[in-house]
């Protein structure tokens, strides 16, 4: 059997649940490999895929005999397959922070389920620590973030529009190799960067603008995630004690980021460095990566839980001046028992092109 399906089973049976409805499409993909419409149910005996016709071709190339899943056409289930899947169960977990209440209601009439129990986010908190397979995917997705920023660097010049910068990243990814965006493009230049989550604009680049530029892509579904904030022409020696300040921190959380460290501790170190100079960290200061490009944990003030190995975060601090500028530095990482490593390697020193 599919390893991340009999671990599920062992789990769901540890918490007294016969069954589980999983709705998810980025968990089902975690737990199956397929990338399709439909809903997976595990059962007291089998796992069942319900699809519709549009993807069961796709779906039975990806499923093998070991993955000891049924593949089941959605028009072939009637109303009473839909009472037998969970017969005998007692208690039938389900995704409560996925699903609506009207999704809810439908299961609990259609499945005939004694109790639908909550699973308290079971799969999203296996998800946060990564295999051999998903950490190579992600290494690849950083690769070719990194390469795209090389391409940047000699590509932007003074008067293109924050929009033509962003054209050219999306297609620098889908011409290497990505198969995916893993967020809408972040190009915000001059007092654009103020805005911690900026929109791309048609303004253009001026001499002495920052341009903050986060960006990434997937890479078979997993994401990269990679921000720095570079120059158009020189350097305004405003900005200057900024950028070192962002810097310095993003370096020491690089070394406190190790498994065991206190992820409330992170957060609150950079934020009491900042408020010494009179600015603080108005986000948080990384979040989980993997087939969703926020996912736990979220390094923040009120998170009292630890890192682990093999986790993969971002380390992101900025600072943003309103009307003014921003800057922000970030990079995915990978959480080992001695440290991090960056897997995004771009050079994060003072950088003018134009």
């Amino acid at each position: 059997m599919n390893e991340k399906i009999k671990w599920l089973r062992e789990k769901i049976n540890g918490l007294n649940m016969q069954g589980m409805i999983v709705s998810n499409p980025v968990n089902i993909r975690y737990l199956t490999g397929i990338n399709a419409e439909g809903v997976l149910l595990i059962t007291r005996k089998e796992n069942y895929y319900i699809t519709d016709s549009r993807y069961l071709e796709e779906v039975k190339s990806i499923i093998t005999i070991d993955d000891g899943i049924i593949v089941s056409n959605l028009v072939d289930i009637s109303e009473y397959d839909y009472e037998n899947f969970f017969s005998f169960c007692e208690n039938v977990g389900f995704e409560e922070n996925y699903i609506t209440y009207a999704t809810y209601k439908k299961y609990m009439q259609r499945y005939k389920a004694n109790n639908l129990e909550e699973t308290d986010g079971i799969i999203e908190k296996q998800r946060m620590i990564k295999d051999e397979t998903e950490l190579e995917y992600l290494k690849k997705a950083c690769t070719l973030t990194d390469s795209c920023f090389s391409h940047l660097i000699n590509y932007i010049k003074i008067g293109m529009t924050e929009k033509q910068i962003a054209y050219e990243i999306e297609k620098y990814f889908f011409e290497n190799g990505a198969d995916g965006l893993s967020f809408e493009t972040i190009v915000a230049s001059g007092k654009n960067s103020s805005k911690p989550h900026a929109k791309t604009t048609d303004k253009k680049i001026e001499a002495g603008d920052p341009i903050t530029i986060d960006f990434g892509c997937k890479y078979k579904g997993y994401c990269s995630d990679m921000t720095r904030t570079i120059f158009a022409g020189f350097i305004p020696e405003d900005i200057k004690p900024i950028y070192d300040l962002v810097l310095s921190n993003q370096l020491q959380t690089a070394k406190d980021m190790k498994e065991g460290a206190e992820i409330r501790i992170l957060f609150r170190n950079v934020d009491n460095d900042f408020k010494l100079h009179g600015y603080s960290l108005v986000h948080s200061l990384g979040h989980g990566v993997g087939l969703d490009i926020h996912e736990s944990p979220s390094i923040n003030k009120s998170n009292d839980n630890t890192l682990k190995a093999n986790m993969v975060v971002t380390n992101e601090p900025g600072i943003y001046i309103p009307e003014k500028f921003g800057v922000r530095i970030e990079d995915t990482v990978l959480i080992t028992k001695s440290g991090c490593i960056n897997l995004t390697k771009s050079d994060k020193n003072y950088i003018v092109v134009g």
